[in-house]
């Protein structure tokens, strides 16, 4: 073996032992636009600035379907399965050990720190949050500071059409990385289950990257928006 090698394996070994004593700190990187992150695996929301990025915005949202909001009937959470576990089957994190919540937490958290013995569940960070611009030093303690956001919410998708999906498809929309973001809790209790036309997120700036991710998830889910929705929609990305 080599002293390179060697190194290599020490450093290896060393954040090994950080990550199970629950000491282990990483900075994740730059937030991603939602263009470049079509998996939702990279990290938050960054905003979409340029030119030919809002066209590409805007020809995404063009390209939804449009209907009328159906009704909330026979909607409740339990429809997309249990909250936060484990069980999809078809987005990335799906069966990988960890909550849904813990994995979104650890792409986009700062300085995460996990308990001790755990590789999973996240119990410090430090939050950019994008729907509000301000970084939250987040502890376990503070549960509901840090809430995450269905981008497209559930109750929404329901009326839309998704109480027509088979469980397995409700299961991934819920638990799909590109449909979820880790976000400041009240902002996220003040958006509910609205769609576009009646909230966006407080920071301007961010606006379009949000009805972006909005219509990704609709694309990849198949699921139309109301009128209302694609013109507000449209009208972040000028």
């Amino acid at each position: 073996m080599s002293a390179k090698d060697a190194v290599a394996i020490l450093a290896a070994a060393a954040v090994l032992a950080a990550l199970v004593s629950g000491t282990e700190n990483t900075t994740s990187a730059e937030t991603a636009s939602p263009l470049g992150n079509a998996s939702g695996t990279l990290p938050g929301l960054a905003p979409v600035t340029t030119g030919p990025d809002k066209k590409a915005a805007r020809a995404l949202i063009k390209d939804l379907r449009v209907a009328a909001r159906g009704s909330s009937a026979g909607y409740r959470r339990t429809r997309y399965g249990g909250n936060w576990a484990d069980s999809a089957l078809g987005v990335p994190y799906a069966r990988n050990g960890c909550r849904t919540r813990d994995d979104l937490l650890a792409r986009d958290g700062r300085n995460v720190r996990y308990r001790k013995g755990s590789t999973c569940e996240v119990i410090a960070m430090d939050l950019p949050d994008p729907y509000t611009g301000r970084m939250i030093d987040w502890r376990k303690s503070d549960a509901d500071e840090i809430q995450v956001d269905h981008v497209v919410p559930l109750a929404y998708g329901w009326r839309m059409g998704a109480r027509r999906w088979r469980m397995t498809k409700r299961l991934d929309f819920a638990n799909d990385p590109l449909n979820l973001l880790p976000v400041l809790g009240r902002a996220n209790e003040q958006k509910d289950a609205a769609g576009p036309s009646d909230w966006l997120p407080p920071q301007r700036r961010i606006r379009c990257a949000y009805v972006t991710r909005f219509a990704q998830v609709a694309k990849k889910y198949a699921l139309p928006v109301t009128r209302a929705d694609r013109k507000a929609m449209l009208a972040q990305c000028r």
